[in-house]
This record gives C-alpha cells, sequence and structure tokens, in this order.
C-alpha cells in the first residue's frame, strides 16, 4: 500500500492541522489525538518557558559581568561570579545547556576576569 498523505508519515498520536507554503518559513502544525500526545504538548510548553528563563538569566548575568569588566570594576564582577555558576550549573544540571557548555561559559568568563585584573 502506498503513503501519499502527509499525515500517514507523521506519528498516529498527530494530525496535521495547518499546512503552508505561501509563507517563507512555512510552519506545519499538527492537533494531538491521544490525550498523551496533548499532556506532551502541555508539557512542552512548560518546559520551553523554564529553559527559556534559565537562559534568560545566563545571559542577562553575562552581560551584566561583560559590562562590569568593561568599565573596570573588577570586584563588582567577581562578586557576580558565584551566581553565574550557580545558574550555569543549574541549567547543566536541568538538561536545558549541555555540561560541557557551562565548563566552558565558566572557564572563559574566568579567564577574562583574571586577564583583566593583572592588566
Amino acid at each position: 500500500m502506498k503513503k501519499n498523505n502527509l499525515c500517514d508519515n507523521i506519528s498516529s498520536s498527530l494530525r496535521l492541522k495547518h499546512y503552508s507554503l505561501s509563507d517563507p518559513d512555512y510552519i506545519i502544525h499538527y492537533m494531538p489525538i491521544t490525550t498523551s500526545a496533548k499532556k506532551n504538548i502541555r508539557k512542552n510548553k512548560t518546559r520551553k518557558a523554564e529553559n527559556r528563563k534559565r537562559k534568560d538569566n545566563i545571559k542577562s548575568l553575562v552581560k551584566r559581568i561583560d559590562i562590569l569588566v568593561d568599565d573596570n570594576k573588577q570586584e563588582e564582577a567577581k562578586q557576580l561570579l558565584p551566581d553565574l555558576y550557580k545558574a550555569l550549573d543549574k541549567a547543566a544540571k536541568k538538561g536545558t545547556i549541555k555540561k560541557n557548555a557551562a565548563s566552558r561559559k565558566k572557564s572563559r568568563m574566568t579567564k577574562r576576569l583574571s586577564k583583566n585584573n593583572s592588566a
């Protein structure tokens, strides 16, 4: 039996809702059929919000530290470093970012602070 329908190619728990090629970056939306698919969509929405919050927190801390380093306020930047470490470790533990990415970001920020201290 030949599969011609797009719905046949996707999971049986989701059904094609909208397919538009007129949009330059077209999006395919699927409507959940089973209760487990509906629950997964709710969980994904919650997880996405939590991950975004964690990443935004990391980005804001990095920006604050960068601004302080550029203004030669090393002591204030060093006081923010434990907060950044905590945010990175928590994001890595929860799976928002990878463990090595967190380690790399911590290393680079520490290196930047120590480089500006010696200069």
